[in-house]
């Protein structure tokens, strides 16, 4: 029998991916849970099993398409054991068998086939819930992990979200095109002026726009610059550099950038806070989870480390290593992407001096360091040549005020000019 594989729900609210590569071809042979593709979902790469052994009959699919949770992916022809039917042949053989339905204004449609997500399917099967009574608010119908636990609780289905709404009604021209009305005509490859190039905003590029653009329509934001003397903990980080790198570690500036910031966080709770549009609050954060930018081939990237409060500066530079190099390879998880409460961009790893970095939404603020150069600095009323790190700062005026975002700024450069602080503060 032919079994139509569906993409299924990968959860966190996540209603489209990008196909970037599949791990077989039209007529291989897979096993159940075998990794037949690759899809990309905002910025992480997602590898689905198959929840089927059989042919591939059909790729639906093509790479670098986009294809909505529900959608069919690719049709497996299962084998079933001789003088056996699966369930689902004898159901369709039941149904051509008897007569359809009818009434008094005709025939009747058949039940539907019941498409859910594994997971909700999981939770169905533990709480004891029939699917054929569910209505699925996912896309296409699909039943979701709410939708089943709204039923076995008895209550109404949860309203579809907003961003599977909007992503329904992005689909529907597709599906216009696709029924045989004609798409909107695109322009040759040069403009009245000359040659242009077109290029899809699509998989990280896309996640990125989006983000940005969440940020920019929520949060009022300021910004504000100052500098720092950092000639002490450029001496420390050259001396440590060697013990870091006989453990295997390359240790930067980064992680004492990430400790100032834990520290300073600690001292202005509402830094390290998001705001709840919704219930109209402020949340504040007791847990220190600092995302990084990081550039890849793809576009920049945020990853995030956990509990900064209870790792060392080495631990932080190992775990740094290790998340930058995971997201250049693109093998990094959604949930090493999220979860952050501040964030830092050190855009001086590049030659970038003063910026106005945008907000990691739903963060509150983010801290942008610059080039540490050589430069003049007044020291005990003398000029000395100093190691000077240009700092921007980026905040949310509705949560934080410009005296607090000024004093917050003031203990990172306290912390930074007087490393040793860091060490004796640090549990």
């Amino acid at each position: 029998m032919e079994f139509e594989f569906k993409l299924p729900d990968l959860g966190e609210g996540i209603t489209e991916g990008e196909v970037v590569k599949w791990r077989v071809s039209e007529g291989d042979r897979v096993e159940e849970h075998q990794v037949v593709v690759e899809v990309e979902t905002d910025k992480a790469i997602v590898e689905v099993p198959s929840p089927r052994g059989g042919r591939v009959a059909s790729i639906n699919k093509g790479e670098r398409e986009t294809i909505n949770v529900g959608e069919t992916l690719m049709k497996i022809e299962t084998e079933v054991a001789a003088g056996e039917k699966a369930p689902e042949k004898r159901a369709e053989e039941e149904k051509r068998a008897r007569p359809p339905s009818v009434s008094v204004v005709g025939a009747l449609p058949e039940k539907e086939e019941i498409t859910a997500s594994p997971k909700a399917r999981a939770l169905a099967k533990k709480l004891g819930v029939d699917l054929s009574t569910v209505k699925g608010t996912g896309p296409g119908g699909i039943v979701t992990e709410a939708d089943v636990k709204a039923a076995s609780e008895g209550k109404p289905a949860p309203p579809k979200a907003p961003e599977r709404e909007e992503a329904e009604r992005a689909y529907e021209p597709r599906l216009q095109e696709k029924a045989g009305k004609p798409a909107e005509e695109r322009p040759p490859g040069q403009d009245k002026y000359g040659a242009i190039e077109r290029i899809p905003i699509r998989g990280v590029r896309k996640a990125i726009a989006k983000n940005l653009l969440a940020s920019q329509r929520t949060a009022a934001s300021v910004t504000g610059m100052d500098d720092a003397d950092v000639t002490e903990l450029w001496a420390l980080r050259k001396r440590e550099a060697k013990v870091a790198k006989e453990r295997g570690v390359h240790l930067t500036f980064l992680p004492f950038f990430m400790k100032a910031a834990q520290h300073a966080l600690a001292a202005y709770p509402r830094v390290n806070a998001s705001v709840d549009e919704q219930g109209g609050e402020i949340i504040l954060k007791k847990y220190y989870n600092i995302g990084f930018a990081v550039d890849t081939p793809e576009g920049l990237m945020v990853s995030v480390v956990k509990d900064v409060e209870k790792k060392t500066i080495l631990d932080l530079a190992a775990e740094l290593q290790e998340l930058s190099l995971k997201a250049r390879e693109r093998k990094i998880s959604l949930d090493e992407l999220r979860g952050s409460t501040f964030t830092i961009s050190n855009y001086g790893s590049f030659g970038g001096t003063y910026a106005t970095p945008i907000i990691n939404h739903p963060d509150v603020a983010i801290l942008g360091t610059g080039k540490i150069s050589e430069r003049p600095w007044v020291v005990n009323g003398s000029v000395a040549i100093r190691r000077v790190l240009p700092i921007s700062f980026t905040f949310d005026h509705r949560v934080i005020d410009g005296a607090d975002a000024a004093r917050f700024v003031n203990k990172i450069v306290a912390y930074l000019e007087d490393p040793g602080r860091i060490f004796i503060e640090s549990s």
